[in-house]
């Protein structure tokens, strides 16, 4: 479980500030000799349960119907009875009703690969939506591989490679720590990691490399399903990334999935904070269609458009 969470309000409120799924069971009437009394509550996630309604067999059958109702995929409430009999393998000779509240993750999940000057822009403008971010990044000295942050003193006089750490690296570690939606990442090679993401997540890549922008671009295509794979750079850049994509056996309408450049480009300019609002308008963009989708309202112009018109100007 979370560090410290050992109630189970500190779990509710864990679970909604990560975005994660889980159920909240109520004791919402107790009659006779029960193990516990109205109101006491558990929280039930897909791997953890938090507080008790009073163990035995009973709370293995509410943990049970718990991951039943989560395994549906619906948020809603039901109550179920429970006689404490034999039949449960317990003699209270009572019984319990309790409430199942069920909270889905509603989140979208976005992964950001790079944690340069742009990435340190935008990370901080998307941590303030309703987003869950991976912040993924493949040099060992700027986030550690346990996602928390280091605690490396060379953080704070060191050189690695001709790159000064103080301001970089630390304001990358600065960022991750204020935001309880970020979780951190350091792996050496980040696009191994695209296979264990949610198959839905939108993918921004904002890396150092353009050799790793093409392994994550080719890894996110095989990989996942989101309709957002996003790679900042020149339109030669993406063009280059494109051909190269058709070489490989890629079909056209998986390569039209890649947004390249990046973001709403009706805003100009160069300085990481201006690419950082361009990504990010395009990202509330985004939210603001898969919201209208989901209410069934009807879009006059879709990102898939904006995203063929991209392609061809390229």
């Amino acid at each position: 479980m979370g560090l410290n969470v050992t109630s189970w309000h500190e779990k509710v409120h864990e679970c909604e500030q990560k975005g994660l799924g889980y159920v909240l069971i109520t004791v919402i009437r107790a009659a006779g000799s029960t193990p516990r009394d109205d109101g006491t509550k558990m929280v039930v996630t897909g791997d953890e349960q938090v507080d008790t309604i009073g163990g035995g067999h009973l709370e293995f059958e509410a943990v049970k119907q718990a991951r039943d109702l989560l395994a549906k995929g619906t948020s809603c409430q039901e109550i179920v009875s429970y006689p404490l009999s034999s039949k449960l393998g317990q003699c209270c000779g009572g019984a319990v009703k309790l409430l199942f509240e069920v909270m889905l993750d509603h989140q979208q999940h976005v992964a950001v690969f790079g944690a340069g000057h742009v990435a340190q822009a935008l990370v901080p403008i998307l941590a303030q939506l309703p987003l869950q971010i991976q912040w993924v990044e493949s040099r060992e000295k700027w986030l550690d591989k346990t996602g928390k942050l280091s605690n490396d003193v060379s953080l704070a006089n060191g050189d690695v490679s001709g790159v000064q750490l103080t301001d970089v690296a630390g304001g990358a570690q600065r960022i991750a720590s204020a935001h309880s939606n970020i979780t951190p990442i350091t792996i050496d090679e980040p696009e191994h990691i695209i296979a264990s993401l949610p198959n839905n997540i939108w993918i921004i890549i904002v890396t150092h490399n353009h050799q790793l922008d093409y392994k994550l671009v080719e890894a996110s295509l095989k990989h996942t399903e989101g309709n957002y794979i996003g790679m900042i750079g020149s339109k030669t850049k993406a063009k280059r990334f494109r051909t190269r994509l058709e070489h490989r056996g890629f079909a056209p309408s998986q390569i039209q999935r890649l947004i390249s450049p990046i973001g709403d480009l009706s805003i100009t300019g160069k300085r990481p904070i201006e690419v950082a609002v361009s990504i990010s308008a395009q990202i509330m963009a985004l939210m603001n269609k898969e919201r209208a989708d989901a209410d069934g309202a009807t879009e006059t112009s879709s990102l898939k458009e904006d995203r063929y018109v991209q392609g061809k100007n390229v």
